[in-house]
């Protein structure tokens, strides 16, 4: 992990300082269920759930979904928590399908964003988030369902693997984000 960071501290973006921790220093760049792109640190100033999917996958991202609503609802009101969830799979997740994904969940566009990136930064957040995935044969994906909180400067806090419920481990390091 901290040589993930060091490699990480190399491509970091000048015109912003993070702390030596933060995976914001990522350079990478989104494009969101609308088409807009933005950074990794698009949520920096707000305690930020990221995780990776797939938008056709037909077991685990669903139930992801309903996992970080649980945890939305589970937070502290004061908290202004916003989602971001990463697509593993660049070449189906357009845009247009993953603001269609969007609409089908009723997922609130307002403080969720969908996107996706590239093959190289996909495998580069992965590595940052812990989280492992391959291609099947068939198109689908297996991967690992991880779930990270980040600061509102972009350093890990909690990570849980718990799914269907909001988690106790991500609710008690939320609550302790200013």
């Amino acid at each position: 992990m901290v040589l993930t960071l060091v490699v990480m501290a190399s491509v970091a973006r000048a015109d912003v300082a993070y702390p030596s921790q933060s995976i914001y220093q990522l350079e990478a760049v989104l494009t969101n269920q609308s088409g807009a792109q933005h950074g990794l640190d698009v949520f920096a100033g707000q305690p930020v759930l990221v995780t990776m999917f797939y938008g056709s996958c037909p077991a685990a991202c669903p139930l992801l979904v309903d996992t970080l609503r649980a945890v939305e609802r589970a937070a502290p009101p004061a908290q202004r928590l916003r989602v971001l969830m990463i697509s593993i799979d660049p070449q189906h997740d357009t845009p247009q399908n993953l603001q269609e994904l969007a609409g089908s969940r009723h997922i609130d566009l307002s403080r969720w964003m969908l996107a996706r990136t590239d093959a190289a930064t996909v495998r580069r957040i992965a590595a940052v988030l812990n989280v492992q995935y391959r291609q099947l044969p068939d198109g689908n994906f297996n991967h690992s369902s991880v779930i990270t909180l980040l600061s509102p400067t972009g350093e890990i806090v909690a990570r849980s693997t718990v799914l269907a419920k909001a988690d106790s481990v991500l609710l008690e390091a939320l609550s302790g984000i200013p």
